[in-house]
Protein backbone atom coordinates (compact mmCIF):
# COMPACT_ATOMS: atom_id res chain seq x y z
CA UNK A 1 0.00 0.00 0.00
CA UNK A 2 1.29 3.45 -0.87
CA UNK A 3 0.17 6.77 0.44
CA UNK A 4 0.64 10.43 -0.35
CA UNK A 5 1.19 13.36 1.95
CA UNK A 6 -2.48 14.27 1.62
CA UNK A 7 -3.90 10.83 2.39
CA UNK A 8 -6.33 10.44 5.31
CA UNK A 9 -4.12 7.86 6.96
CA UNK A 10 -1.07 10.09 6.91
CA UNK A 11 -3.02 13.11 8.14
CA UNK A 12 -4.62 11.12 10.97
CA UNK A 13 -1.28 9.72 12.09
CA UNK A 14 0.31 13.16 11.87
CA UNK A 15 -2.37 14.80 14.01
CA UNK A 16 -2.16 12.04 16.60
CA UNK A 17 1.62 12.27 16.87
CA UNK A 18 1.46 16.07 17.06
CA UNK A 19 -1.00 15.79 19.98
CA UNK A 20 1.28 13.42 21.88
CA UNK A 21 4.31 15.66 21.40
CA UNK A 22 2.23 18.69 22.42
CA UNK A 23 1.31 16.94 25.69
CA UNK A 24 5.02 16.29 26.19
CA UNK A 25 5.83 19.98 25.91
CA UNK A 26 3.01 20.86 28.32
CA UNK A 27 4.35 18.32 30.82
CA UNK A 28 7.81 19.90 30.47
CA UNK A 29 6.38 23.07 32.04
CA UNK A 30 5.02 21.06 34.99
CA UNK A 31 8.30 19.19 35.60
CA UNK A 32 10.26 21.09 38.23
CA UNK A 33 12.64 18.45 39.59
CA UNK A 34 13.78 14.84 39.24
CA UNK A 35 10.94 13.55 41.41
CA UNK A 36 8.48 15.08 38.95
CA UNK A 37 10.35 13.64 35.97
CA UNK A 38 10.45 10.08 37.36
CA UNK A 39 7.22 9.77 39.41
CA UNK A 40 5.17 12.89 38.74
CA UNK A 41 5.48 14.05 42.36
CA UNK A 42 2.99 11.33 43.41
CA UNK A 43 0.14 13.46 42.07
CA UNK A 44 -1.94 11.11 39.87
CA UNK A 45 -5.67 10.98 40.54
CA UNK A 46 -7.79 7.86 40.28
CA UNK A 47 -8.80 8.12 36.61
CA UNK A 48 -5.30 8.89 35.32
CA UNK A 49 -3.80 6.20 37.58
CA UNK A 50 -6.21 3.60 36.19
CA UNK A 51 -5.92 4.53 32.52
CA UNK A 52 -2.17 4.99 32.68
CA UNK A 53 -1.66 1.63 34.40
CA UNK A 54 -3.84 -0.06 31.80
CA UNK A 55 -2.26 1.58 28.77
CA UNK A 56 1.28 0.99 30.02
CA UNK A 57 0.37 -2.67 30.58
CA UNK A 58 -1.29 -3.37 27.21
CA UNK A 59 1.43 -2.82 24.65
CA UNK A 60 1.32 -3.49 20.91
CA UNK A 61 0.65 -7.15 21.70
CA UNK A 62 -2.96 -6.23 22.61
CA UNK A 63 -3.83 -5.22 19.04
CA UNK A 64 -1.25 -7.32 17.24
CA UNK A 65 0.11 -10.24 19.27
CA UNK A 66 -3.08 -11.45 20.98
CA UNK A 67 -5.46 -11.18 17.98
CA UNK A 68 -2.76 -12.82 15.86
CA UNK A 69 -2.41 -15.71 18.32
CA UNK A 70 -6.20 -16.23 18.42
CA UNK A 71 -6.39 -16.13 14.61
CA UNK A 72 -3.53 -18.60 14.21
CA UNK A 73 -4.31 -21.05 17.03
CA UNK A 74 -7.84 -20.42 18.27
CA UNK A 75 -9.61 -19.88 21.58
CA UNK A 76 -7.00 -21.88 23.46
CA UNK A 77 -4.88 -18.71 23.41
CA UNK A 78 -7.69 -16.81 25.17
CA UNK A 79 -6.57 -18.36 28.46
CA UNK A 80 -3.87 -15.68 28.39
CA UNK A 81 -6.58 -13.04 28.70
CA UNK A 82 -8.26 -14.92 31.56
CA UNK A 83 -4.97 -15.18 33.44
CA UNK A 84 -4.23 -11.50 32.88
CA UNK A 85 -7.60 -10.39 34.25
CA UNK A 86 -7.15 -12.46 37.42
CA UNK A 87 -3.57 -11.32 37.89
CA UNK A 88 -4.35 -7.64 37.30
CA UNK A 89 -7.23 -7.66 39.79
CA UNK A 90 -5.03 -9.30 42.44
CA UNK A 91 -2.31 -6.75 41.73
CA UNK A 92 -4.68 -3.84 42.27
CA UNK A 93 -6.25 -5.48 45.33
CA UNK A 94 -3.21 -6.77 47.21
CA UNK A 95 -0.20 -4.80 45.97
CA UNK A 96 -1.25 -1.29 44.95
CA UNK A 97 -2.11 0.25 48.34
CA UNK A 98 0.65 -1.43 50.43
CA UNK A 99 3.27 -0.52 47.83
CA UNK A 100 2.03 3.08 47.66
CA UNK A 101 2.43 3.43 51.43
CA UNK A 102 5.61 1.40 51.76
CA UNK A 103 7.53 3.31 49.08
CA UNK A 104 6.65 6.61 50.72
CA UNK A 105 7.67 5.46 54.18
CA UNK A 106 10.94 3.86 53.06
CA UNK A 107 12.75 7.15 52.36
CA UNK A 108 10.12 8.12 49.76
CA UNK A 109 11.48 5.59 47.26
CA UNK A 110 11.09 6.59 43.61
CA UNK A 111 12.01 3.27 41.96
CA UNK A 112 11.77 -0.44 42.77
CA UNK A 113 15.56 -0.70 43.38
CA UNK A 114 15.22 2.34 45.64
CA UNK A 115 12.42 0.60 47.53
CA UNK A 116 14.35 -2.66 47.92
CA UNK A 117 17.38 -0.74 49.20
CA UNK A 118 15.42 1.07 51.89
CA UNK A 119 13.08 -1.79 52.72
CA UNK A 120 15.85 -4.27 53.57
CA UNK A 121 18.61 -1.91 54.85
CA UNK A 122 21.49 -4.41 54.97
CA UNK A 123 22.77 -5.44 51.56
CA UNK A 124 21.10 -2.36 50.10
CA UNK A 125 23.77 -1.59 47.51
CA UNK A 126 23.80 -5.16 46.25
CA UNK A 127 20.00 -5.17 45.93
CA UNK A 128 20.08 -1.83 44.13
CA UNK A 129 22.62 -3.02 41.55
CA UNK A 130 21.03 -6.43 40.88
CA UNK A 131 17.47 -5.13 40.64
CA UNK A 132 18.53 -2.25 38.37
CA UNK A 133 20.38 -4.70 36.12
CA UNK A 134 17.30 -6.95 35.90
CA UNK A 135 15.25 -3.90 34.87
CA UNK A 136 17.71 -2.88 32.17
CA UNK A 137 18.10 -6.38 30.70
CA UNK A 138 14.44 -7.35 30.50
CA UNK A 139 13.17 -3.88 29.60
CA UNK A 140 15.62 -3.75 26.70
CA UNK A 141 13.87 -6.89 25.38
CA UNK A 142 10.42 -5.51 26.23
CA UNK A 143 11.14 -2.15 24.57
CA UNK A 144 12.41 -3.99 21.50
CA UNK A 145 8.96 -5.61 21.18
CA UNK A 146 7.43 -2.14 21.02
CA UNK A 147 9.89 -1.05 18.35
CA UNK A 148 9.07 -4.18 16.31
CA UNK A 149 5.33 -3.54 16.62
CA UNK A 150 5.71 0.09 15.60
CA UNK A 151 7.92 -0.80 12.66
CA UNK A 152 5.45 -3.40 11.46
CA UNK A 153 2.62 -0.88 11.68
CA UNK A 154 4.43 1.74 9.59
CA UNK A 155 5.72 -0.91 7.20
CA UNK A 156 2.23 -2.34 6.60
CA UNK A 157 0.40 0.97 6.48
CA UNK A 158 2.74 3.15 4.46
CA UNK A 159 4.91 0.65 2.60
CA UNK A 160 8.06 1.89 4.33
CA UNK A 161 11.06 -0.49 4.55
CA UNK A 162 11.39 -2.10 7.95
CA UNK A 163 14.71 -0.41 8.79
CA UNK A 164 13.24 3.07 8.28
CA UNK A 165 9.93 2.13 9.90
CA UNK A 166 11.74 1.29 13.16
CA UNK A 167 12.97 4.86 13.52
CA UNK A 168 9.65 6.43 12.54
CA UNK A 169 7.72 4.24 14.95
CA UNK A 170 9.98 5.11 17.88
CA UNK A 171 10.67 8.79 17.19
CA UNK A 172 7.55 10.43 18.65
CA UNK A 173 7.61 8.25 21.78
CA UNK A 174 11.24 9.13 22.41
CA UNK A 175 10.50 12.83 21.95
CA UNK A 176 7.64 13.20 24.41
CA UNK A 177 9.24 10.89 26.98
CA UNK A 178 12.51 12.80 26.70
CA UNK A 179 10.76 16.14 27.10
CA UNK A 180 7.99 15.59 29.62
CA UNK A 181 8.97 12.54 31.68
CA UNK A 182 6.44 10.79 33.91
CA UNK A 183 3.66 13.37 33.61
CA UNK A 184 3.85 13.31 29.81
CA UNK A 185 3.82 9.52 29.83
CA UNK A 186 0.84 9.34 32.20
CA UNK A 187 -1.24 11.99 30.43
CA UNK A 188 -0.57 10.55 26.98
CA UNK A 189 -1.40 7.10 28.37
CA UNK A 190 -4.86 8.38 29.28
CA UNK A 191 -5.50 9.59 25.73
CA UNK A 192 -4.05 6.40 24.29
CA UNK A 193 -6.14 4.15 26.54
CA UNK A 194 -9.29 5.92 25.34
CA UNK A 195 -8.29 5.39 21.72
CA UNK A 196 -7.50 1.72 22.33
CA UNK A 197 -10.86 0.88 23.90
CA UNK A 198 -12.69 2.70 21.08
CA UNK A 199 -10.83 0.61 18.48
CA UNK A 200 -11.43 -2.68 20.29
CA UNK A 201 -15.16 -2.05 20.61
CA UNK A 202 -15.73 -0.85 17.05
CA UNK A 203 -13.60 -3.32 15.06
CA UNK A 204 -15.10 -6.63 16.31
CA UNK A 205 -18.60 -5.29 15.67
CA UNK A 206 -17.82 -4.42 12.05
CA UNK A 207 -16.01 -7.71 11.42
CA UNK A 208 -19.02 -9.58 12.79
CA UNK A 209 -21.38 -7.61 10.54
CA UNK A 210 -19.15 -8.32 7.54
CA UNK A 211 -19.42 -12.09 8.06
CA UNK A 212 -23.19 -12.09 8.52
CA UNK A 213 -23.57 -12.13 12.29
CA UNK A 214 -22.48 -14.45 15.11
CA UNK A 215 -24.44 -17.50 13.94
CA UNK A 216 -22.97 -17.40 10.45
CA UNK A 217 -19.47 -16.66 11.80
CA UNK A 218 -19.54 -19.66 14.11
CA UNK A 219 -21.01 -21.92 11.42
CA UNK A 220 -18.26 -21.05 8.93
CA UNK A 221 -15.56 -21.46 11.56
CA UNK A 222 -16.94 -24.76 12.84
CA UNK A 223 -17.19 -26.15 9.31
CA UNK A 224 -13.81 -25.07 7.96
CA UNK A 225 -11.61 -24.52 11.01
CA UNK A 226 -13.14 -26.40 13.97
CA UNK A 227 -9.96 -26.35 16.05
CA UNK A 228 -10.31 -22.54 16.33
CA UNK A 229 -13.24 -23.01 18.73
CA UNK A 230 -11.49 -25.50 21.02
CA UNK A 231 -10.50 -24.12 24.43
CA UNK A 232 -8.03 -26.95 25.02
CA UNK A 233 -5.97 -28.16 22.09
CA UNK A 234 -3.03 -30.52 21.66
CA UNK A 235 -0.97 -28.76 24.33
CA UNK A 236 -3.46 -29.94 26.96
CA UNK A 237 -3.21 -28.85 30.58
CA UNK A 238 0.37 -27.60 30.16
CA UNK A 239 -0.75 -25.08 27.53
CA UNK A 240 -3.66 -23.88 29.69
CA UNK A 241 -1.45 -23.50 32.78
CA UNK A 242 1.16 -21.65 30.73
CA UNK A 243 -1.45 -19.23 29.39
CA UNK A 244 -3.02 -18.60 32.80
CA UNK A 245 0.46 -18.07 34.27
CA UNK A 246 0.69 -14.75 32.45
CA UNK A 247 -1.32 -13.35 35.35
CA UNK A 248 1.54 -14.09 37.76
CA UNK A 249 3.65 -11.54 35.95
CA UNK A 250 1.71 -8.51 37.14
CA UNK A 251 3.24 -8.47 40.61
CA UNK A 252 6.70 -7.77 39.19
CA UNK A 253 6.18 -5.30 36.32
CA UNK A 254 8.06 -2.07 37.19
CA UNK A 255 6.16 0.12 34.71
CA UNK A 256 2.80 -0.92 36.22
CA UNK A 257 3.97 -0.77 39.84
CA UNK A 258 5.25 2.75 39.20
CA UNK A 259 1.64 3.85 38.61
CA UNK A 260 0.67 2.58 42.05
CA UNK A 261 3.62 4.39 43.60
CA UNK A 262 2.58 7.65 41.87
CA UNK A 263 -1.05 7.69 43.10
CA UNK A 264 -1.83 10.77 45.15
CA UNK A 265 -3.21 8.71 48.06
CA UNK A 266 -4.30 5.25 49.12
CA UNK A 267 -7.91 6.43 48.78
CA UNK A 268 -7.31 6.72 45.03
CA UNK A 269 -6.59 3.01 44.61
CA UNK A 270 -10.10 1.51 44.97
CA UNK A 271 -11.84 3.71 42.36
CA UNK A 272 -8.81 3.38 40.09
CA UNK A 273 -9.09 -0.41 40.35
CA UNK A 274 -12.72 -0.35 39.24
CA UNK A 275 -12.00 1.91 36.28
CA UNK A 276 -8.85 0.05 35.29
CA UNK A 277 -10.36 -3.43 35.44
CA UNK A 278 -13.42 -2.40 33.42
CA UNK A 279 -11.18 -0.91 30.74
CA UNK A 280 -8.95 -3.97 30.70
CA UNK A 281 -11.75 -6.54 30.39
CA UNK A 282 -13.42 -4.66 27.53
CA UNK A 283 -10.09 -4.34 25.67
CA UNK A 284 -9.11 -7.98 26.11
CA UNK A 285 -12.53 -9.25 25.01
CA UNK A 286 -12.32 -6.99 21.96
CA UNK A 287 -8.84 -8.25 21.06
CA UNK A 288 -9.94 -11.89 21.35
CA UNK A 289 -12.99 -11.24 19.18
CA UNK A 290 -10.91 -9.52 16.48
CA UNK A 291 -8.82 -12.68 16.11
CA UNK A 292 -11.80 -15.03 16.42
CA UNK A 293 -14.08 -13.27 13.93
CA UNK A 294 -11.14 -12.69 11.60
CA UNK A 295 -11.06 -16.44 10.93
CA UNK A 296 -14.46 -16.66 9.16
CA UNK A 297 -13.87 -13.30 7.47
CA UNK A 298 -10.69 -14.45 5.73
CA UNK A 299 -12.10 -17.91 5.08
CA UNK A 300 -14.87 -16.16 3.15
CA UNK A 301 -12.39 -13.80 1.46
CA UNK A 302 -9.29 -15.91 0.75
CA UNK A 303 -7.99 -13.47 -1.87
CA UNK A 304 -7.52 -10.88 0.88
CA UNK A 305 -5.82 -13.19 3.36
CA UNK A 306 -2.27 -13.04 1.98
CA UNK A 307 -0.77 -10.49 4.42
CA UNK A 308 -2.40 -12.20 7.43
CA UNK A 309 -1.29 -15.65 6.29
CA UNK A 310 2.28 -14.35 6.04
CA UNK A 311 2.10 -12.74 9.50
CA UNK A 312 -1.01 -13.28 11.67
CA UNK A 313 0.00 -10.35 13.90
CA UNK A 314 -1.16 -8.03 11.09
CA UNK A 315 -4.80 -9.10 11.39
CA UNK A 316 -6.04 -5.95 13.13
CA UNK A 317 -4.18 -3.79 10.63
CA UNK A 318 -5.66 -5.59 7.64
CA UNK A 319 -9.20 -5.64 9.00
CA UNK A 320 -9.05 -1.92 9.75
CA UNK A 321 -7.92 -1.14 6.21
CA UNK A 322 -10.47 -3.46 4.57
CA UNK A 323 -13.60 -2.63 6.57
CA UNK A 324 -13.44 1.12 7.17
CA UNK A 325 -13.04 4.27 5.13
CA UNK A 326 -9.52 5.74 5.27
CA UNK A 327 -10.34 8.33 7.94
CA UNK A 328 -11.80 5.80 10.38
CA UNK A 329 -9.03 3.35 9.50
CA UNK A 330 -6.51 6.04 10.36
CA UNK A 331 -8.04 6.44 13.81
CA UNK A 332 -8.12 2.68 14.39
CA UNK A 333 -4.54 2.20 13.27
CA UNK A 334 -3.54 5.08 15.50
CA UNK A 335 -4.85 2.91 18.35
CA UNK A 336 -2.10 0.39 17.57
CA UNK A 337 0.42 3.20 17.69
CA UNK A 338 -1.15 4.32 20.97
CA UNK A 339 -0.74 0.86 22.49
CA UNK A 340 2.86 0.71 21.35
CA UNK A 341 3.76 4.22 22.48
CA UNK A 342 2.08 3.97 25.87
CA UNK A 343 4.10 0.94 26.94
CA UNK A 344 7.35 1.89 25.21
CA UNK A 345 7.36 5.29 26.88
CA UNK A 346 6.92 3.70 30.32
CA UNK A 347 9.72 1.24 29.63
CA UNK A 348 12.09 3.98 28.54
CA UNK A 349 11.27 6.02 31.62
CA UNK A 350 11.72 3.13 34.06
CA UNK A 351 15.09 2.28 32.49
CA UNK A 352 16.04 5.94 32.69
CA UNK A 353 15.11 6.05 36.37
CA UNK A 354 17.19 2.92 37.05
CA UNK A 355 20.24 4.41 35.35
CA UNK A 356 19.80 7.82 36.97
CA UNK A 357 18.53 7.07 40.46
CA UNK A 358 20.08 3.68 41.08
CA UNK A 359 23.44 4.01 39.33
CA UNK A 360 24.26 7.67 38.72
CA UNK A 361 22.94 9.18 41.97
CA UNK A 362 23.32 5.92 43.90
CA UNK A 363 27.02 5.40 43.16
CA UNK A 364 28.58 8.09 40.97
CA UNK A 365 27.10 11.46 41.94
CA UNK A 366 25.18 11.22 45.27
CA UNK A 367 25.22 15.03 45.54
CA UNK A 368 23.91 15.69 42.02
CA UNK A 369 21.43 18.55 41.78
CA UNK A 370 17.88 18.24 40.51
CA UNK A 371 18.54 19.83 37.13
CA UNK A 372 21.56 17.58 36.55
CA UNK A 373 19.53 14.49 37.39
CA UNK A 374 16.70 15.45 35.04
CA UNK A 375 19.07 15.94 32.13
CA UNK A 376 20.95 12.74 32.89
CA UNK A 377 17.58 10.98 32.92
CA UNK A 378 16.74 12.44 29.52
CA UNK A 379 20.08 11.28 28.12
CA UNK A 380 19.38 7.81 29.53
CA UNK A 381 16.07 7.71 27.63
CA UNK A 382 17.97 8.21 24.38
CA UNK A 383 20.57 5.56 25.20
CA UNK A 384 18.00 2.91 26.12
CA UNK A 385 15.94 3.72 23.02
CA UNK A 386 18.97 3.21 20.76
CA UNK A 387 19.71 -0.15 22.41
CA UNK A 388 16.09 -1.26 21.91
CA UNK A 389 16.16 -0.20 18.26
CA UNK A 390 19.35 -2.21 17.76
CA UNK A 391 17.74 -5.29 19.33
CA UNK A 392 14.63 -4.88 17.13
CA UNK A 393 16.57 -4.82 13.86
CA UNK A 394 15.43 -8.37 12.89
CA UNK A 395 12.24 -7.93 10.82
CA UNK A 396 11.20 -11.53 11.61
CA UNK A 397 10.93 -10.85 15.37
CA UNK A 398 7.54 -11.73 16.85
CA UNK A 399 5.93 -9.18 19.17
CA UNK A 400 4.22 -11.73 21.43
CA UNK A 401 7.39 -13.81 21.79
CA UNK A 402 9.48 -10.84 22.92
CA UNK A 403 6.78 -9.65 25.33
CA UNK A 404 6.29 -13.10 26.87
CA UNK A 405 10.02 -13.46 27.62
CA UNK A 406 10.35 -10.03 29.24
CA UNK A 407 7.03 -10.45 31.10
CA UNK A 408 8.24 -13.74 32.58
CA UNK A 409 11.59 -12.24 33.51
CA UNK A 410 10.03 -9.43 35.53
CA UNK A 411 7.30 -11.62 36.96
CA UNK A 412 9.75 -14.19 38.33
CA UNK A 413 12.53 -11.81 39.39
CA UNK A 414 10.40 -9.15 41.11
CA UNK A 415 6.89 -10.54 41.65
CA UNK A 416 7.62 -12.91 44.55
CA UNK A 417 10.02 -10.38 46.10
CA UNK A 418 7.35 -7.67 46.03
CA UNK A 419 4.66 -9.91 47.54
CA UNK A 420 6.86 -11.29 50.29
CA UNK A 421 8.27 -7.86 51.10
CA UNK A 422 4.77 -6.44 51.57
CA UNK A 423 3.33 -9.33 53.59
CA UNK A 424 6.09 -11.28 55.38
CA UNK A 425 7.80 -9.63 58.37
CA UNK A 426 10.64 -12.17 58.48
CA UNK A 427 11.93 -11.47 54.98
CA UNK A 428 15.47 -10.05 54.81
CA UNK A 429 17.88 -8.83 52.16
CA UNK A 430 19.38 -12.28 51.56
CA UNK A 431 15.95 -13.65 50.74
CA UNK A 432 15.24 -10.70 48.43
CA UNK A 433 18.55 -11.09 46.61
CA UNK A 434 18.14 -14.85 46.28
CA UNK A 435 14.60 -14.44 44.94
CA UNK A 436 15.67 -11.94 42.27
CA UNK A 437 18.65 -13.93 41.07
CA UNK A 438 17.01 -17.35 41.14
CA UNK A 439 13.81 -16.06 39.50
CA UNK A 440 15.61 -14.27 36.66
CA UNK A 441 18.12 -17.07 36.04
CA UNK A 442 15.43 -19.75 36.07
CA UNK A 443 13.50 -17.90 33.36
CA UNK A 444 16.60 -17.50 31.20
CA UNK A 445 17.78 -21.10 31.61
CA UNK A 446 14.30 -22.61 31.20
CA UNK A 447 13.69 -20.59 28.05
CA UNK A 448 17.09 -21.46 26.60
CA UNK A 449 17.58 -25.10 27.52
CA UNK A 450 14.51 -26.87 28.91
CA UNK A 451 12.74 -27.69 25.65
CA UNK A 452 9.50 -27.79 27.66
CA UNK A 453 6.24 -26.21 26.49
CA UNK A 454 5.60 -24.95 30.03
CA UNK A 455 5.82 -21.16 30.18
CA UNK A 456 9.06 -20.15 31.91
CA UNK A 457 7.08 -17.92 34.28
CA UNK A 458 5.85 -20.97 36.21
CA UNK A 459 9.19 -22.54 37.22
CA UNK A 460 10.66 -19.05 37.63
CA UNK A 461 8.07 -17.95 40.20
CA UNK A 462 8.18 -21.25 42.09
CA UNK A 463 11.98 -21.22 42.28
CA UNK A 464 12.03 -17.57 43.40
CA UNK A 465 9.52 -18.23 46.22
CA UNK A 466 11.59 -21.15 47.52
CA UNK A 467 14.77 -19.05 47.35
CA UNK A 468 13.14 -16.17 49.25
CA UNK A 469 11.95 -18.39 52.09
CA UNK A 470 15.25 -20.27 52.43
CA UNK A 471 17.37 -17.14 52.14
CA UNK A 472 15.32 -15.25 54.72
CA UNK A 473 15.37 -18.11 57.21
CA UNK A 474 19.11 -18.66 56.82
CA UNK A 475 19.98 -14.96 56.97
CA UNK A 476 19.80 -12.54 59.92
CA UNK A 477 16.41 -11.45 61.29
CA UNK A 478 15.01 -8.07 60.23
CA UNK A 479 16.11 -5.04 62.21
CA UNK A 480 13.71 -3.28 64.60
CA UNK A 481 13.38 -0.41 62.11
CA UNK A 482 12.37 -2.80 59.31
CA UNK A 483 9.79 -4.47 61.56
CA UNK A 484 8.39 -1.12 62.69
CA UNK A 485 8.00 0.09 59.10
CA UNK A 486 6.32 -3.15 58.07
CA UNK A 487 3.89 -3.10 60.99
CA UNK A 488 3.10 0.57 60.36
CA UNK A 489 2.17 -0.08 56.74
CA UNK A 490 0.07 -3.11 57.60
CA UNK A 491 -1.77 -1.15 60.30
CA UNK A 492 -2.45 1.70 57.87
CA UNK A 493 -3.84 -0.69 55.28
CA UNK A 494 -6.15 -2.30 57.83
CA UNK A 495 -7.32 1.12 58.96
CA UNK A 496 -8.04 2.17 55.39
CA UNK A 497 -10.47 -0.68 54.69
CA UNK A 498 -13.89 0.83 54.26
CA UNK A 499 -12.64 4.35 54.91
CA UNK A 500 -11.21 7.20 52.91
CA UNK A 501 -7.63 7.57 54.02
CA UNK A 502 -5.57 10.63 53.28
CA UNK A 503 -2.22 8.87 53.39
CA UNK A 504 0.34 10.24 51.01
CA UNK A 505 -1.05 13.77 50.80
CA UNK A 506 1.91 15.50 52.37
CA UNK A 507 3.68 18.16 50.26
CA UNK A 508 5.39 16.74 47.22
CA UNK A 509 8.98 15.54 47.60
CA UNK A 510 9.25 16.83 51.19
CA UNK A 511 10.53 13.51 52.55
CA UNK A 512 12.68 12.96 49.49
CA UNK A 513 14.42 16.30 49.79
CA UNK A 514 15.50 15.57 53.34
CA UNK A 515 16.66 12.01 52.67
CA UNK A 516 19.46 12.88 50.33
Amino acid sequence: MTTTAGSPLLITFGLYLALMIGIGFYAWRKTNNFDDYILGGRSLGGFVTAMSAGASDMSGWLLMGLPGAIYLTGLSEAWIAVGLVIGAWCNWKFVAAPLRLYTERTDDALTLPDFFTSRFEQGGKMLRVISAMVILVFFAIYAASGIVAGARLFESTFGIPYAQAMWLGAAATIVYTFIGGFLAVSWTDTVQATLMIFALILTPVFVLLAVGGPTEAMAVTRAQSPSTLEWVQSGGAVAVISALAWGLGYFGQPHILARFMAADSVATIAPARRIGMTWMIVCLVGAVLVGLFGVPYFLANPSLAGPVTDNPERIFIELSRLLFNPWIAGILLSAILAAIMSTLSCQLLVCSSALTEDFYRGFIRPSAGQNELVWFGRAAVLVVALIAIFMARDPDSKVLGLVSYAWAGFGAAFGPVILFSLYWRRMNWIGALAGMLVGALTVILWKSYSGSELYEMVPGVIAACVAIVLGSLIGPPPTPRMLAAHDSVRASIRASVGASVGAGTRPRASIRASSH
